[in-house]
Formats: structure tokens, sequence, C-alpha cells
């Protein structure tokens, strides 16, 4: 077993530190969510906090950790009689993102539950994760069917398994820690509201700090049980405080003073719901206990709320995370302080940077033995929250969405001015766009697939491991054979190759890939801006249904690739907010980069099927580097496109009372529809775009169906 990074041995991060240890002391405060760049020590600040935990009693043999003192009287194991047990340290399960369902909750027997009525059940991860630390990585990529069983395990504190008719229940209450970085996709809010406290953190940017965690880490991968060693000092230390800690909470008093400023605070900042709460009272609880006092004060109060309501402030996808410090002091100046009790003086917070030794050692950050760190810096020990952190400034002079090394203003190359970029409009409820036809996909909410949840279509013989029994298909199949395989009691005789899998129909994510033309032809302000709230609003339907999405632009002279497929749907709608309007028209040069696009994502991940969404009026004035007539390369590129079996939809942009109609004319390239901006809307009068056609659908079939 390798030795782990010592918790006090990580540089800065003072919230984040600070957020592990309030759930090492309280779990009932609810988890961690962290979020941040990548190497910024979230990883090695979780598993670290492991090695802190207390011991945990357990019934001797309980695969399912009971408590001897009060054993589950449901365990699959028991019934347990009451009584002294073994202790064991504190597990961390890591939940990885491609685990299957049975992984998580466990799995049944079922040749043995079929054939013999017992039932022979496999715990999974929530079971090793009982009364310990469930750790999920890049929580943000987890599938949505592994979120909901998680969600119902975090609200039921127990794990429930259910295959054809056999039950199992088992007792899951475990600390959910997770950790995301934002670039790659948000989280569904009904788990984003589950974690009780979430943290921001970013690298330092004090060049003594990072040489410290460069230093460190260095040390730490040169001799990992020298290092260890070196602060199992601070680490024994810290290790007590959350057992005096701990044994200090239930007599921590949380007055009606400190209710109402809880209370006034999450009113004050229109937080939904009531478990912010009651996670901020558990959280400032928590706080005082960790500090050595039985009184809930304001500055408890205050530092829960940071911790607490950031993430429960957001309206929609795209709002960061974040909570109003001024706003918050003036929320808590209208309440009195509240008078502490005579009580000790509180010992230095382990949370924080030690004081330098001059002799050197591990609380010397300076000091020659310490060279080395963890995965990432850290953020000045001094900040109070999530926007101490400070980002790098910007420059100026470079626009936000454009690649690097690419000419400033490619417009203004072709001959066209380039125009500052305008405010979406207000984003809307849109229809629904789907791929035609039956998908592989991964699990998501826009084109039917062929998915491990949905409803059962049929059966077929199991090409792997048997998830998804279907138990009708199975005793069909071993009903032929229960005489020659001498069946003699109640039971079916039921061999392996009897067991048929369901096969299930759902819905899977899409690649939806936005073609946007940002020409001169577009640039009239109020124009642009309701372009930018359909494409916004088109963004905010993928956030919802689990798409990847892609930004492709097009004016001036070529085309880019502003953002490449992602799972980031705010790094998308941040993009386009950017997005400079002016120049000509490359419409077809904007096409064979779509192309370009997906042929490479086809390569990375072929069962995700896209969707084309090109947003133009459908003027072609420029070839762009390919030359020839720019409406003949258009369409071309187009019928290329159809050729691959692309999936398309033309959102038409022309206005006015004089309209060309060449817009209609690239869909019918594409085989695929054109809408208008006001047909996009869910509650327009235009009919519902329920399936893209591909280039296979014939104009009959289009006529025949519109009639329909």
């Amino acid at each position: 077993m390798s030795t782990p990074y010592p918790f006090t041995a990580v540089v800065g991060q003072t919230d984040l530190r600070l957020a592990l240890l309030l759930n090492a002391v309280s779990p009932a405060v609810g988890g961690v969510l962290v979020r941040g760049e990548k190497g910024t020590a979230k990883s090695t600040a979780v598993r670290a906090l492991s090695t802190l935990l207390p011991q945990v009693d357990v019934v001797p043999g309980c695969r399912f950790s009971c408590a001897p003192v009060a054993p589950d009287p449901d365990c699959p194991d028991g019934p347990h009689e009451a009584g002294p047990g073994g202790a064991r340290p504190a597990r961390m399960v890591e939940l990885p993102v491609g685990a299957s369902e049975d992984r998580l909750v466990g799995a049944l027997d079922i040749e043995r539950a079929l054939g013999e009525g017992v039932k022979a059940f496999e715990p999974g991860l929530l079971a090793d994760a009982h009364r310990g630390i469930l750790y999920v990585d890049e929580v943000n990529l987890l599938h949505d069917h592994l979120i909901d069983l998680l969600l119902d395990a975090a609200a039921m504190g127990a794990s429930y398994v259910e295959r054809e008719g056999v039950s199992v229940r088992h007792a899951a209450r475990f600390l959910l820690v997770g950790t995301m970085n934002p670039e790659e996709g948000e989280l569904r809010p009904q788990l984003l509201d589950r974690f009780g406290l979430t943290v921001e953190v970013a690298a330092s940017r004090e060049p003594a700090q990072r040489v410290e965690v460069v230093r460190r880490r260095l040390a730490y991968e040169d001799d990992p049980a020298g290092f260890a060693a070196r602060w199992s000092g601070d680490e024994h230390e810290v290790r007590a405080r959350v057992v005096a800690a701990r044994a200090l909470l239930p007599q921590v008093r949380l007055g009606d003073n400190a209710l109402l400023q809880i209370a006034a605070t999450c009113a004050g900042f229109e937080v939904d719901g009531m478990r912010a709460d009651i996670v901020m009272a558990r959280t400032a609880t928590a706080l005082a206990a960790w500090a050595g006092r039985t009184t809930v004060l304001k500055e408890d109060v205050r530092q829960a709320a940071l911790l607490a309501l950031p993430h429960r402030r957001r309206r929609n996808p795209f709002d960061a995370p974040g909570l109003d410090e001024d706003k918050l002091d003036q929320i808590l100046d209208q309440f009195p302080d509240e008078e502490p009790q005579d009580e000790p003086d509180p010992e230095p917070d382990p949370g924080t940077d030690p004081e330098p030794d001059p002799d050197g050692g591990p609380e010397n950050p300076q000091g020659p033995d310490d060279g080395g760190g963890p995965d990432g810096g850290g953020v000045p020990p001094q900040g109070g929250g999530p926007q101490d952190a400070q980002p790098p400034a910007e420059p100026a002079e470079a626009p936000a969405d454009a690649p690097e090394g690419a000419p400033q203003s490619p417009a203004q190359e072709a001959g066209g001015p380039e125009q500052a970029a305008v405010r979406a409009a207000e984003p809307f409820r849109t229809k629904m766009l789907s791929v035609p036809g039956l998908g592989e996909g991964a699990a998501g909410r826009r084109s039917r697939a062929r998915t491990a949840h949905g409803r059962t279509t049929g059966a077929q013989r199991p090409r792997g491991q048997l998830t998804k029994l279907h138990l009708a298909a199975t005793v069909h199949a071993a009903a032929p054979h229960q005489k020659a395989r001498g069946r003699t009691g109640r039971g079916l005789v039921i061999r392996k190759d009897d067991l048929r899998q369901a096969t299930r129909e759902g819905r899977e994510g899409n690649l939806v890939l936005f073609v946007v033309d940002a020409s001169g032809s577009m640039a009239a302000r109020q124009r642009m801006s309701a372009v930018k709230g359909a494409v916004l609003s088109l963004l905010l339907d993928a956030y919802q249904r689990r798409d990847k999405v892609g930004l492709v632009t097009f004016r001036g002279a070529a085309a880019e690739l502003a953002l490449p497929p992602t799972s980031s749907v705010d790094a998308a709608a941040a993009r386009l907010e950017k997005l400079p309007t002016g120049g000509r028209t490359p419409l077809g040069s904007g096409l064979l980069k779509a192309r370009e696009v997906l042929r490479i994502e086809r390569l990375r991940d072929p069962s995700r099927r896209p969707l084309l969404v090109v947003v133009t009026d459908g003027r072609a004035t420029s070839a762009g580097a390919v030359g020839g007539d720019p409406r003949e390369l258009t369409a071309r590129s187009a019928r290329l496109l159809a050729a691959d079996g692309v999936a398309s939809v033309v959102v038409d942009c022309e206005s006015g009372p004089v309209r060309l109609g060449l817009a209609g004319a690239l869909a019918a390239d594409l085989g695929g529809p054109a809408v208008t901006l006001d047909g996009l809307r869910a509650d327009s009068l235009a009919g519902l775009v329920k399936d893209v056609r591909t280039a296979v659908t014939t104009p009959a079939t289009h006529t025949t169906r519109r009639a329909a």
C-alpha cells in the first residue's frame, strides 16, 4: 500500500482543508464539492483526509460495517447481536466515473436466486463506503443512472437493490466528496444541492508559494515514507483535534440569535428550499467545536455561509457560483454579537499554514527538509473565501475567443470592419430537436437509443456480464430442459446459457455542433442579439439533455473552431457572449470546418451521434481560401455533410419583408429542416420539430409525414 501524502503538508488551500476538516468533525454537514482547475491538489487533499478520521467500531465479519452497539436489523449479513466489536480505520472508497450500476450498488447471483431461492448478494461500493468517505473524482462526468443511485442513497441513508422481485436493502450513510473541473461541464442541480459545502480552488500566483509546492512534492516522490514521517507530528495533532471536536460537538449551543442570522442570510440571498439553512446550522456548529467553543458566534455563521451558499445561489448553468461578501456583512450586521462564554483560547487552526520555524523542519515552509508538494499549488492562506483566488489577468489586446496564434481580426484582413460583441437576448425554452433512428451513445435525454435504462423492448443473450435479467425470456429458455436436467423440486434448474439480457430503449446524449454566422450580414445589433439569444437557448437545452457541444464560427475570409466539442456548456456560452461580428460570409468554409470537426470526433467517440445546427441567413459572399463561387461551394459542402449521414437543422435568421429563402435551400442540401428564430420557440404556433431528417430521407417521405 502506497504512503499517502500528508494532509498537513498541503500548501495553502485554506478553505479546502477547512471544509474537509469540518466534515470530519461532523459528517452530518453533508460532504464537500471541490471545484477548480487541474493540478490544484484537489485529489491529494481529499485522499489525505481519510488518515485523519477516527477508527470505526464494526461487527466482526460484517461486510456492511454495522455498528456493534446498534447493528442494522435489516443487514443482509445479520441479524447481529449487540455487543463488543472490532475497530478498523475509516475507509475512503473511490467511485470511478465509468463504474457500472452493479459495481456501485452490488449484484445478485441471479442463477442462485432463481434456482435455490437464496439472496446471494455481493456488496458494492455503497456498502464499502458506509460510515466512511465516498469520493468521486470528476463527479461532473458521472453518468445519470449512477447519479440517480447516489441521490437515492444520500436521501434515504440506505441502498436498495431490486432484481426481478428479489430485493436487498442495507444501510449506506457516507460522507460524499466530489472534485471537478468546471471546464468539463457542470453538475445536475439535484446532485449539486446534495453537497453540503463547496470550495473553489485555484493555483497560487505567488512565486514563493509555488516554489514550496514543488519542493514538497519532489521530496515526497523521492522518499514517501520519510516525508510522511517528518509530518507525522502535525498529522497526530490534527487527528487528536478532530477527535476532541467530535466529543465537544454535542455540547455546542446554537442560540436563537445564531438561528436568526442563518435564516436571514438564506432569505436575503433568496436560496431555494430549506436545506441551506440546515447545512449552515450544522456547519456553524462544527466550526464552533473545531475552535474549541460551545457557543456559535457570528463569525461562525459568516464562514458557514461562505462554504454552504455559493453553489446554491445559481439560477442557471451559466451562472458562476459565488457570494457577495459585502451583502453578507450587511445582513449579519443587523444582529448583535453573541456573548461568548468563558472558554479556553482555541488552538491554532491546522487549516491554515503554521508559522515558519527558524530551525527548519516540517513547520518551516522554506526548510531544507521540505521539498515538494501536492499535485498542485494553493491559494494564499489569508484568503477568506473563493473570491480571494485571483486568476491571471488576460491581455486586453487579444480577443478571448480567438485561438492561440490566430490573427486578431480576420474580418479586417478580408476588407470588412470588425464590430464589437453584443449581448445575447433573453433565452427561451426551445422545441425538441433530435437525431432520427436508434443510437447506442452515452446516456442522455435527447435522441432514442439502446441504453441500460428505459423501457424493455426485448431480450437477447448477454454479451458479457448479465446486468438486466429478462425473467420471462430466461424461464422460457430453461423450461424445455427441466426433465433432462433432473428437476425434482419446486425451483427451476437454471444454467448460464438460459440467462437472457433485457434490451431497453431510452435516450442518449448527442454532440450538438453549432455553426454560427458572424459575418457583416448578421451584424445588425438587434438581429445579432436575437441570434445569440437563440443559440444560448439551444445551449441551455443541450445542458439539460446532457449533450456535448461545440462551436464553429465563420466571418471575413475563414471559419474557426471557437470551442472544440466539450461537456462544458457554460464555456460555449462564454465564447458566444464575446463573439464579434463583421466582414464577408464564408458559409461554405464554415460547413467544411464543421465536417472536419465531426470527422475527428467520430474517431474519438464513434457511438455519439452528431446533430449539426447551422445558424445563418443563408447568404454566401466569400469562398475563403478554397476559392471559386461561394454559393456553389456552400451547396457542395452541404451535400458532403448529408452524404456523411450527419443530421442537420438550419436556424433561418433572415428577417424583413423581403426574404430570399436561401436558408431553406441550404437545409434542402443538408437533408434537414429549416426553422425560423420564432419557430424555434417551444410556445410558438409553428409545427413541432421532432426529428431531424438525414440525407436518406426522400421528398415523398417529407410530404407524407407533414400531411400526417
